[in-house]
């Protein structure tokens, strides 16, 4: 972990030194020094060039070791060759922070993964901050320090503004100007490029503090830290801080691309999404959305979990917008004339109360209804959030509309996120229109489902629940006795005392405890073969149904070592496991993973046999509530089936909750688990049980 003030001696310099200074225009040590003088950078700085004597008036000196100690940043603008010691000459006259722009390390094979590593010992040893290699360098938008070779004017912000911390320098400087063509203040771009000796947690960490930071926008390939990560995200989240983060990788293509990108080795996706969200962050799919995100997050008032209204001027654009809501996610609380009178007194007769509102052309010869119909939007607390769409056409239209919309924000400052839109992107709005807008805390986007699209992350955001369950995490005593696969019969001996239910059932190890053990249990029965090499049992034949009295016990003993046999030779049964034949319900698989990088996960969806072939799974957080549990269930694709549809057993959706969240502090209490299968569940309409039970683990 960098330390806060380590992270100050980069990030707010007093003092600075271009190792490969220079004057050529476009050489990447003349751009910094460029952006340094631009800028108005009062602190010293320090050029070295072995060939110069001064540039631009100021004066070389040959080597790092002139420098004098404790000069606090260094931008090394020189080729990868002379980087490594480089970085021990800087760490050798105490310099605080180095960027290194020079690509060519670890995502370049083996050699220049061996010197990144070399410049991280260094680093460490050092008490250096090293950003980089592979990056374009920082820009501190507040102190107006651009220590970076894209050509910067670092405007500093007028209030709170957005922290951009990205692994890629290119990325990170498109974000950069996006945000800053919509008027939104800056307060520190990082690029963190191959991540040597620091990474995006330690400045993600670094900006929760900052007072002038009130939303941080990220992209990011590949989470190194991710428990320290979580952990940052955790404190911005208690501090009323915003993270957007935009993460490729959803596709194999992506992935790849990703290992060559920034030397970063591509994780699990949907793993990754179920942490951050559940630690308070928001994921965009796009860069545009990232950015209408952040800009909705930081100029309006935090968007509530209850949807939102949206205010159109077509019967098309109304039928457009409940296609795009339900495909989002996104609630538009029904309204009608009875539920709405102050919307209903607003309108004329021939328009509807709905939402979405069509307005229809009457805005045109009557520009006040957008001031009236606002207006009773504005109080109504069925709303979240109201987005604003106008047919803009040309100059003309425009000077109809946005007065009156306008001035109902100026009259009323509504305590709620409003977005205005535009439905004909390219038509020419005033810009004193828009600037006006943005300064009354109303983004303005050229498309409404933008805006749209940006809410419903927002409002999903608001609603996710961040009470964790109740219950510590439950230790498995026995298991510190196991390793590798557990079979199905000792992991249902571990886990039935912590209250996961399974079928009455006796482990057997020869053919007549077998028979003891089905006459115990009494009436029909099933066996199983148990091996620990035996995961998949019904496919070698492991599995007999129905079983009742002695002899179909003896004759499925004789039948299943026989089939076993035949499918793998190498295996030796322990015994088989027989167990009491349950009543019908609905299938479910429930399991979970301990991930070495982001640890327990969830895995619950409809299962059997069919599991791997339909896919409809989710993965949950494992702290949830059995309320969140039973929420999460309700999203599954063939959540229909857990309420009896067409005649089928309803499920106790409650007990299955209540199963996961046992097996949740299972994984929470013991990160040797490295996978848990309990496939299938069954869900009857008085309980759940789970038939079967797979445990890995990781020693």
């Amino acid at each position: 972990m960098v330390a806060r003030g380590a992270l100050d001696r980069l990030l707010r310099p007093r003092s600075v030194a271009i190792v490969g200074a220079s004057d050529k225009p476009g050489a990447l040590g003349a751009s910094v020094l460029s952006n340094l003088e631009r800028n108005g950078f009062a602190g010293a700085v320090h050029l070295i060039n072995p060939k110069r004597e001064a540039i631009g008036g100021r004066p070389c000196i040959a080597s790092v070791a002139d420098l004098p100690e404790g000069v606090d940043a260094a931008v090394l603008a020189i080729p990868r060759a002379a980087v490594v010691e480089t970085i021990r000459a800087l760490a050798g006259r105490k310099v605080g922070a180095a960027v290194v722009f020079s690509a060519g390390f670890a995502e370049g094979g083996a050699e220049g993964a061996a010197e990144q590593a070399e410049i991280a010992r260094i680093a460490e040893a050092a008490g250096m901050v090293v950003e980089g290699p592979n990056c374009l360098g920082c820009v501190n938008y507040g102190d107006r320090v651009p220590l970076t070779f894209v050509e910067t004017d670092a405007v500093p912000p007028t209030g709170h503004a957005i922290g951009i911390v990205s692994q890629s320098g290119a990325m990170a400087a498109v974000l950069s100007t996006m945000l800053a063509s919509r008027d939104l203040g800056l307060s520190f771009s990082i690029s963190t490029g191959n991540e040597a000796a620091s990474g995006v947690e330690d400045y993600v960490d670094y900006l929760v503090d900052d007072e002038a930071t009130r939303v941080i926008a990220m992209i990011v390939e590949q989470f190194r830290k991710p428990q320290r990560f979580l952990d940052a995200a955790r404190r911005a989240r208690a501090a009323g801080k915003t993270i957007v983060l935009l993460h490729p990788g959803t596709s194999s293509a992506a992935r790849a691309s990703a290992a060559t990108h920034t030397g970063a080795m591509a994780g699990d996706h949907a793993l990754m999404r179920v942490k951050v969200e559940r630690a308070g962050v928001i994921l965009a799919e796009t860069l545009e959305e990232l950015g209408d995100i952040a800009e909705i997050a930081l100029r309006c008032p935090p968007v509530p979990p209850h949807g939102a209204v949206v205010l159109g001027e077509s019967g098309a654009f109304k039928a457009l917008t409940l296609d795009l809501a339900e495909r989002l996610g996104l609630a538009l609380p029904a309204i009608d004339d009875k539920s709405a009178p102050a919307v209903r007194a607003a309108l004329p007769e021939f328009v509807g109360v709905s939402n979405p509102l069509d307005l229809t052309a009457q805005g045109l010869v009557d520009p006040d209804l957008y001031h009236r119909t606002l207006t009773a939007l504005f109080d109504d607390e069925r709303f979240g959030s109201i987005v604003v769409g106008l047919i803009q056409t040309d100059a003309v239209t425009s000077a109809i509309k946005f007065p009156p919309v306008l001035r109902a924000v100026r009259e009323h400052r509504p305590q709620k996120p409003v977005v205005v839109a535009g439905l004909d992107e390219g038509a020419p709005v005033p810009q004193d229109y828009l600037d006006e807008l943005r300064a009354l805390g109303i983004p303005y986007f050229p498309a409404t489902e933008r805006a749209l699209r940006a809410l419903a992350r927002l409002t999903d955001h608001a609603g996710r629940d961040a009470v964790t369950a109740d219950g510590a995490p439950l230790d498995v005593p026995g298991l510190e006795d196991c390793e590798g696969v557990v079979p199905e019969y000792l992991a249902k001996r571990l886990l039935a005392p912590l209250g996961i239910p399974f079928p009455e059932g006796r482990f057997a190890a020869t053919v007549d405890e077998a028979v003891a053990a089905a006459q115990a249990i009494g009436g029909r029965v099933v066996m199983k073969a148990q091996a620990a090499a035996l995961s998949h049992k019904s496919d070698a034949g492991g599995v007999a149904l129905n079983l009742e009295g002695a002899d179909a016990v003896r004759a499925a003993w004789e039948a299943m070592h026989a089939e076993v046999a035949r499918y793998d030779a190498a295996i030796r049964l322990d015994g088989v496991l027989i167990e009491a034949m349950g009543a019908p319900g609905t299938e479910l698989i429930v399991g979970g993973r301990n991930d070495p990088d982001w640890g327990p996960v969830l895995l619950v969806g409809f299962g059997g046999v069919t599991a791997e072939l339909f896919q409809d799974v989710r993965l949950i957080a494992p702290d949830l509530t059995e309320d969140a549990i039973a929420a999460e269930l309700r999203q599954l694709r063939s959540a229909g089936l857990l309420d009896g549809f067409r005649g089928r057993p309803k499920a106790d959706i409650a007990a299955v909750a209540r199963l996961i969240g046992r097996l949740g502090r299972v994984l929470s209490a013991e990160p040797t688990i490295r996978e848990i299968d309990l496939n299938p569940v069954i869900a009857r309409p008085d309980g759940a049980v789970a038939l079967d039970a797979l445990m890995v683990l990781a020693r």
